[in-house]
């Protein structure tokens, strides 16, 4: 597959959005915005991958990558010694990164390649720092603990969603406590992103669908947050923008190239707002349903995505509104007219939004808000206070 290829400068401003409410932080507030040195965007780009790989004398590489993708490899057209990791679990556990480290200190590469999902790139992360670093995964939980910096990283994404192509975190499921671990440093970032839409038109509709949703999750909540700032808002309502231009068009007909990369670009975005500011109430509320019952992430992001935004739209009328024009929804700024139009959207999608219809026990909600409330990483950032009680109705509302 060819097409037209666009190539982002890590210094390039990205995409202009028209005039929306302004964040809660001035321009004068600080931050810290790190993505790739290079990124390679646009249909046809993957075989980019070898080439780089060889520009830069790399001849020990490996791959990090779930089953599907561990066997068609062949499109990054790599040279030299190549070893595949091709069992990354679709929710990676503390078992699942040990495995890829063993392989790892075995091959010692110098080149590492995240090539799938959030997953794959996730624990590619984490494969490139660990090996040989004298840290274990406890010791570099939490922000910046990562002392060193390993082999070169290469992040080539296979769904758009998760963004973790552009990101500095990792996460990873303790199977002990069922919660997530994570890990963030600037060590984890892609030396070059290679963002190809055609990798991605084998996805199927409904994990199209969820995918979509969560990029736009990321999106909305950095650009809800407590944290956000103007300077990832341009990229959060352009990404909610793109996902209500694209999403629908992908889910409807997989083989629409345009509407593929406008998918993969929100997500690139997504990942842009991840770092500075990151996600807040709607990811530690769907958490649990991975963790504990192994629903996809972009599943569980899907079905809890109209009630966390509604619940917080009392504390961001002004930006909610924004999001609900920029998915192409119409007006709406009132909780209940904002949690219809979102829930409408989202099952109409083809989204699975009953927790009951996805096997979750009733009698676990209570567990589950408790864990959610627990995750102050994120909800601290969320506009509205939530209680555990809060979560708890949202579960029931939700089930």
């Amino acid at each position: 597959m060819s097409g037209p290829v666009l190539r982002l400068r890590a210094d390039d401003p990205g995409a202009g959005v028209p005039p929306s409410p302004v964040s809660r932080a001035s321009l004068a507030t600080p931050l810290a915005l790190q993505r790739p040195r290079v990124i390679e965007f646009g249909a046809g780009t993957a075989p980019i991958a070898g080439r780089w790989a060889a520009a830069q004398g790399f001849s020990r590489i490996l791959v990090v990558a779930d089953a599907f993708n561990a066997a068609r490899i062949d499109v990054l057209e790599l040279n030299g010694a190549v070893t595949v990791f091709g069992t990354v679990k679709p929710e990676p556990d503390v078992p699942n990164l040990e495995a890829a480290l063993a392989l790892a200190e075995a091959t010692k590469p110098d080149l590492v390649i995240g090539f799938g999902g959030g997953s794959a790139m996730d624990l590619a992360k984490l494969v490139a720092v660990l090996p040989g670093s004298g840290q274990t995964l406890a010791e570099v939980v939490g922000p910046e603990k990562v002392r060193v910096k390993g082999p070169a990283l290469m992040q080539v994404p296979t769904t758009s969603g998760t963004g973790s192509e552009a990101g500095t975190r990792a996460l990873i499921t303790d199977p002990q406590t069922q919660n997530k671990l994570a890990v963030q440093s600037l060590h984890m970032l892609a030396d070059i992103a290679i963002i190809d839409p055609a990798l991605t038109l084998t996805v199927p509709p409904a994990v199209t669908a969820a995918t979509g949703v969560d990029a736009l999750a990321h999106c909305v909540e950095a650009y809800t947050s407590r944290k956000a700032h103007p300077l990832i808002d341009m990229y959060a309502l352009e990404g909610v923008r793109l996902v209500g231009a694209f999403l629908a068009r992908a889910v409807a007909d997989g083989s629409d190239v345009e509407a593929r990369a406008g998918l993969s670009l929100a997500s690139l975005y997504g990942g842009f707002c991840l770092g500075p500011v990151n996600t807040t109430a709607g990811h530690a509320v769907a958490y649990p349903l991975g963790t504990r019952h192994h629903i996809a992430h972009g599943a569980a992001n899907a079905l809890i995505f109209p009630h966390t935004l509604a619940f917080n739209a009392p504390a961001m009328p002004e930006k909610t509104a924004a999001v609900i024009a920029a998915l192409g929804l119409g007006a709406a700024s009132r909780q209940a007219d904002v949690f219809e139009a979102a829930h409408r959207y989202c099952a109409g999608l083809g989204c699975e939004m009953r927790l009951s219809a996805l096997d979750v026990p009733r009698d676990d909600l209570p567990v589950m808000a408790t864990e959610a409330h627990a995750i102050r990483r994120l909800l601290d950032n969320n506009p509205r206070d939530i209680s555990r009680d809060d979560i708890l109705a949202i579960y029931e509302k939700a089930y």
